[in-house]
């Protein structure tokens, strides 16, 4: 006999939807939990954090594991009404007042507001071994992963433009840093700018990486040459998860820095949308842990407001016109409260 979880059912309404539930997903519904909102967390449960073994400069949880920091931010939602699903959005669709939600286990529910915080996915260069060694001794960002790294012989793939501004990052940690130049050569301007640094630039396709002991060795070029290296930066391309979002003509846009995509929003998350929020790495992917969950806490809050605003037009509304549905509705709540649903 099959068993159910009694928090996997889904009611039929809900104030807001909340599709990913990383950072900036938790934290948005914790916010709009606490503010007695009904709302529900769908996690596809694939945080682009997972490889690594902590979250860094994240204030007060400094090196706590990925997945134990999203538990407690699971709890924390739980504990405060929230629901969280494990699940993934297929479509999304407009109605006359919200949204209605399909899984891609064919669960349908509705929301009157929508929080997206799928964040996104790494592309990475299509090298031997990059993509199993990536999280631990493969990286990308300086910050989230830096120290870690600090004083060892540290190699730069480039991939982009961007990646000599990575070299130079990565050399405030380190005296031994090489730039392979790989596909993307530097600019003579950039070449001026790493060899005035003391960052050795290597020309040269990368064919592989040489791993012993379960830990980076080397790079190997494709003439068979190998640098010695313990740690490798690479600048990822970016896409975002938002294929669900195509039925309400919102789309991914190429992200101004040429990272990869990402989902426009304003500083508060509201995207082009009306009742559509955008929070964490779908619409900031340089954002680390810490600053995808403020977005999402802003982005509650701002879902929040609106709500108000909505809900007080039409209180305003239903005491210009007593006989109207609204104020029928709202004297029927004053009135029978919960029995008006035969409890």
């Amino acid at each position: 006999m099959e068993v159910v979880d009694v928090t996997d059912l889904l009611r039929d309404d809900y104030d807001v939807v909340v599709v990913g539930g990383g950072a900036a997903g938790l934290s948005g519904a914790v916010t709009l939990a606490r503010s007695r909102r009904s709302v529900l967390v769908i996690d596809a449960g694939s945080p682009r954090n997972a490889p690594a073994e902590g979250v860094h400069a994240l204030l007060a949880r400094e090196g706590i594991p990925p997945a134990e920091l999203l538990e407690r931010g699971r709890a924390e939602v739980r504990g405060y009404g929230g629901q969280v699903v494990p699940g993934e959005v297929g479509a999304v669709a407009r109605e006359e007042d919200g949204f209605a939600v399909t899984l891609t286990d064919g669960r349908a529910v509705r929301a009157r507001r929508l929080l997206v915080a799928t964040g996104a996915v790494d592309e990475l260069p299509d090298v031997p071994g990059l993509r199993e060694r990536w999280g631990r001794d493969v990286l990308h960002c300086p910050y989230c992963h830096g120290w870690e790294v600090r004083d060892q012989a540290i190699g730069v793939l480039a991939t982009g433009p961007m990646s000599a501004h990575q070299a130079k990052l990565f050399r405030q940690l380190s005296a031994d840093v090489v730039f392979f130049s790989h596909t993307t050569a530097p600019t003579g301007e950039q070449t001026e700018e790493l060899t005035a640094r003391g960052v050795r630039i290597v020309h040269g396709e990368v064919a592989a990486l040489e791993i012993a002991d379960d830990r980076l060795v080397g790079v190997r070029l494709s003439d068979g040459t190998v640098v010695e290296r313990e740690a490798l930066a690479v600048a990822s391309r970016i896409a975002v998860r938002a294929d669900f979002l195509a039925g309400l003509g919102l789309r991914p846009a190429d992200h101004p820095t040429g990272i990869g995509q990402y989902l426009p929003a304003d500083a508060t998350g509201r995207t082009d949308v009306p009742g559509v929020w955008a929070a964490g790495n779908v619409a900031d992917p340089a954002a680390q842990v810490g600053a995808a969950a403020a977005a999402g806490t802003m982005a509650g809050a701002q879902i929040n407001a609106d709500l108000v605003a909505e809900e007080t037009r039409r209180a305003v509304a239903a005491l210009r016109d007593p006989f109207s549905a609204e104020a029928e509705a709202r004297l029927c709540e004053q009135v029978m409260g919960d029995r008006r649903h035969g409890l």
